[in-house]
């Protein structure tokens, strides 16, 4: 039989990132709280909380808090239906669902999605940001219930939806693009022109050169892990960069910023994997997400 207080100490300590917040929202005190988490380790034999400040969970704890998501889902759900179950004194827990999505997402649509969600519903959301490649290893190693990502094969035990492209422009100042593109955009001035990189995980960039020349070559980048501050980093004439075009239409069209070479786009497919146990209960967020990125994003016939 699951000790189930010990994994909603767990989760809470996780949740919250301290015994002492995790104690608060239990209404028991912190030495409570940690003895729980203690007996639980020691029964299964493996660390599941990383204490420090943040406490954060090992990967065999991220496996129990999601564990937890999901009983709070059924909990819910059975509450709904038979709400004198629930005790009048007790409050009631909200549950936290923890997805992932990309960076670029984040700073375009999906916090419409998130927003279209939580308005219906008393879930909490956590999201954890990662490159859109890179979100379905969460899902892999059971740390989020539903990613946004590039990956169209439905990874084990999760459903997978299209959503449509996010649509990137390669854009730069126009005193940047008269500096380093005065000749025109070919590979010895890319080779030449620093610019932006979010992170190492980043080839936006290499990928528009790679579809604009044919080639990518090696060139001098700026740092800069931001959306938004790729957007600013450009109007300032810092660097060029592929950046959304739901971003940049505006100042393309009041000549803010220009386009490297008009018209030479680069889509970005994503797509929508959910756990396949959660998915019939997280039908609103879902569509919420379906709803809200096919109408900003570009359609595969776009």
């Amino acid at each position: 039989m699951l000790d189930y207080p010990a994994l909603q100490a767990v989760s809470l300590v996780v949740r919250t990132g301290s015994f002492d917040r995790a104690a608060q929202a239990m209404n028991v005190t912190p030495s409570a709280v940690s003895q729980r988490v203690k007996q639980l380790e020691e029964r299964l034999g493996t660390i599941l909380v990383i204490r420090g400040q943040p406490c954060t969970a090992t990967e065999r704890g991220e496996w129990l808090c999601r564990h937890m998501e999901q009983v709070g889902l059924l909990e819910g759900e059975l509450m709904t239906r038979l709400p004198a179950l629930a005790e009048p004194e007790q409050p009631q827990q909200r549950v936290t669902l923890r997805v992932a999505a990309n960076a670029d997402s984040l700073g375009t649509w999906f916090l419409g999605a998130v927003a279209a969600f939580t308005n219906q519903s008393p879930h909490l959301i956590d999201i954890a940001v990662d490159d859109q490649e890179h979100t379905a290893e969460w899902l892999r190693q059971g740390r989020v219930l539903a990613a946004v990502t590039a990956l169209d094969k439905p990874i084990q035990g999760c459903r997978v939806i299209p959503l449509g492209s996010l649509r990137y422009l390669a854009t730069a100042s126009p005193e940047f693009t008269a500096r380093h593109f005065a000749g025109g955009v070919t590979v010895p001035a890319l080779a030449q022109a620093p610019s932006l990189i979010f992170n190492q995980k980043d080839r936006l960039q290499s990928q528009w050169m790679e579809l604009a020349v044919g080639a990518s070559p090696g060139h001098p980048v700026h740092w800069v892990p931001s959306t938004q501050g790729f957007v600013e980093a450009c109007l300032l004439g810092i660097g060029w960069s592929a950046n959304p075009e739901l971003l940049v239409r505006e100042h393309l069209d009041a000549g803010r910023l220009r386009e490297l070479i008009p018209g030479t786009v680069l889509d970005t497919p994503l797509f929508w994997q959910i756990n396949r146990v959660a998915a019939d209960r997280l039908a609103d967020l879902t569509r919420a997400v379906v709803e809200t990125a096919r109408r900003l994003l570009v359609s595969p016939q776009g």
